[in-house]
């Protein structure tokens, strides 16, 4: 399938913009060169705060979207952004729509980024704040039986770990995983790679220098928490996988999705054809990104369902 002919205009507009190459900048020098101004109309939700959980190293700060229901399920968002960029106000408003769509508290992580803190120290906050939300679901108006993670890009890399990690620390129970076009290895030969790898706004180079921000050493890339394709995903919380067809990074979703369901775990796969990574938070009026965030609210719903 081609690219969808609403993206062009879109690639165009990042080009004149000047997003730095990674690798010729500070991390400081590229977060702020990524900051997008919010959009003009946020999705409405019964009300947000700022929440400090404690955490491995000192406060995790969070942002936590209210739905107005009582006894919601919650949904725990890990932001992508190569494990370097992004923050709480980056993905407010996935967040926004995930809350309002999904009728879930959303918890909206800002977990410690590379290279300042390196795997696993992000991925250590990520876990925590989702233990703590299972834990104190009650305080917060939700039901500790219905919770869920997710995240895209590299957060999806990181709900995946929690899942993992979960597992392995013998809880908090999680219903689903929400992954959207996920990291899930560091293999840069796959054909997406290939195919993909410059003019669709995340390059191959892009994924390169993050891996490289976010490993101490480029041993740990085998280590399943860091790349979770390489772990035994049996008994893991059921999954949504989305890809986008012109990603560097489909082919690693699509395999992960392949690998959930041959563990038995429940796994729904669904690719974006004509899309590029980062379509759904991209605020620019895409046909598809509406009917992917539909698409994942409802899939969402349905897992949290009581």
């Amino acid at each position: 399938m081609p690219l969808d002919p609403e993206v062009p205009p879109i690639l165009e507009l990042f080009e004149s913009m000047g997003v730095p190459d990674p690798a010729t900048v500070t991390p400081e020098e590229l977060r702020a060169a990524m900051v997008a101004p919010p959009p003009e109309h946020p999705t409405p939700v019964a009300r947000v705060e700022a929440l400090e959980l404690p955490g491995p190293d000192g406060p995790i700060a969070t942002r936590v979207f209210y739905p107005g229901s009582p006894n919601a399920p919650l949904l725990l968002y890990f932001h992508g952004g190569g494990w370097v960029v992004g923050d709480v106000s980056s993905h407010d408003e996935i967040c926004r729509q995930l809350c309002a769509g999904a009728d879930a508290i959303v918890i909206s992580v800002d977990y410690r980024l590379a290279p300042e803190t390196r795997f696993p120290g992000g991925l250590e906050d990520c876990y925590t704040a989702t233990r703590w939300a299972a834990e104190h679901a009650a305080e917060l108006g939700g039901d500790p039986g219905r919770i869920a993670v997710g995240g895209d890009s590299a957060g999806g890399n990181l709900a995946a770990a929690v899942c993992l990690l979960a597992r392995e620390r013998g809880g908090p129970e999680l219903r689903h995983q929400l992954l959207i076009y996920p990291v899930t290895d560091s293999d840069f030969e796959r054909p997406s790679y290939r195919d993909n790898a410059e003019g669709y706004l995340l390059t191959r180079g892009m994924m390169q220098w993050f891996w490289g921000q976010y490993l101490e050493d480029p041993g740990q890339a085998g280590n399943p928490l860091a790349a979770p394709l390489h772990a035994d995903l049996a008994g893991l919380p059921a999954a949504t996988v989305i890809t986008a067809g012109f990603d560097p990074l489909r082919d690693e979703g699509q395999a992960f999705a392949i690998k959930l369901e041959a563990a038995g775990v429940e796994c729904e796969y669904r690719e974006f054809k004509g899309m590029i990574h980062g379509f759904v938070s991209i605020d620019a009026g895409l046909t598809q990104t509406a009917v992917a965030v539909d698409y994942l609210c409802q899939r969402l719903k349905n897992a949290l369902a009581e």
